[in-house]
């Protein structure tokens, strides 16, 4: 054998012998408690992506172990607070799949929504996550309405609703901007009739009436208005349509009037 033969097969033995040594030391086989629980001490510490590795050890090292069922939700609650929402919705629906019965389901429900929440975007842009994330948080609400997590779902619910009804406003006023006004009114009547219960319904009746008049519809407007006013008589939308259908007749005489009768004259 030549010097440089020699001199190869050494460093070859060598070379082997650093990567059987380091596959020794990679795979070494620990406690499931001392993983788990360095894995929650890298939560406490913030380090999201120490944490996921570790919780992913779990599993792999000791998947038939209660402590692996937990460290596939925990995954999940590491990418979501790595804001990897995508994956952590992806590992929460395989809990969900593999573990329908498990106690903390009803927090993989929860946390599921919550990564379609937190991925709620400006009004100007697509909102298919803020549908996705009203589907998430009324499934929580169905599935566990006496959950400790559906206050929670039921009070983002309501903002995610109001959102949606903010897209639909400001798409409304797009096409009025810009002489739509049958796209504006059917954007419109979306608010006044899907979400009602939202802030925006006060404008949005108000936008309603501009529109009708815009187009000569003085009977659609007055019907508008006359919802308006029964149920927002304080509202600045309210002012701004009376002066538009009923310039002359003095407001102290409409103050005067009940809800009821208001509503009655701007019909007849």
């Amino acid at each position: 054998m030549t010097p440089f033969k020699k001199l190869a097969a050494v460093f070859l033995t060598i070379f082997l012998s650093a990567c059987s040594s380091y596959e020794k030391e990679n795979y070494v086989e620990k406690s499931v408690g001392k993983i788990y629980n360095n894995a929650a001490l890298a939560l406490e510490n913030r380090n999201w992506i120490e944490a996921n590795r570790l919780f992913e050890e779990v599993e792999r090292q000791h998947p038939y172990s209660k402590w692996a069922t937990k460290a596939k939700l925990m995954t999940g609650y590491a990418q979501y607070q790595a804001n990897n929402y995508a994956n952590a919705i992806i590992i929460i629906d395989r809990f969900i799949q593999l573990h329908p019965g498990n106690k903390n389901i009803d927090y993989a429900y929860y946390l599921k929504a919550l990564s379609y929440y937190e991925q709620i975007s400006d009004i100007s842009r697509d909102q298919i996550n803020t549908t996705r994330a009203l589907q998430a948080l009324n499934e929580v609400i169905r599935r566990f309405p006496d959950s400790k997590f559906a206050r929670d779902a039921r009070l983002k619910r309501d903002l995610t609703i109001d959102h949606l009804a903010g897209k639909e406003m400001s798409v409304g006023r797009y096409y009025q901007k810009r002489g739509n006004y049958l796209a504006a009114i059917k954007r419109f009547k979306v608010v006044t009739e899907k979400y009602q219960m939202t802030t925006h319904t006060a404008e949005s009746l108000h936008r309603l009436v501009e529109c009708y008049l815009s187009i000569g519809m003085k009977n659609q407007a007055l019907k508008a208005a006359s919802v308006l006013g029964y149920n927002y008589p304080s509202s600045s939308w309210y002012s701004d349509s009376y002066s538009l259908l009923k310039p002359s007749v003095s407001r102290a005489k409409e103050k005067s009037q009940t809800r009821l009768e208001r509503a009655w004259n701007w019909l007849f």
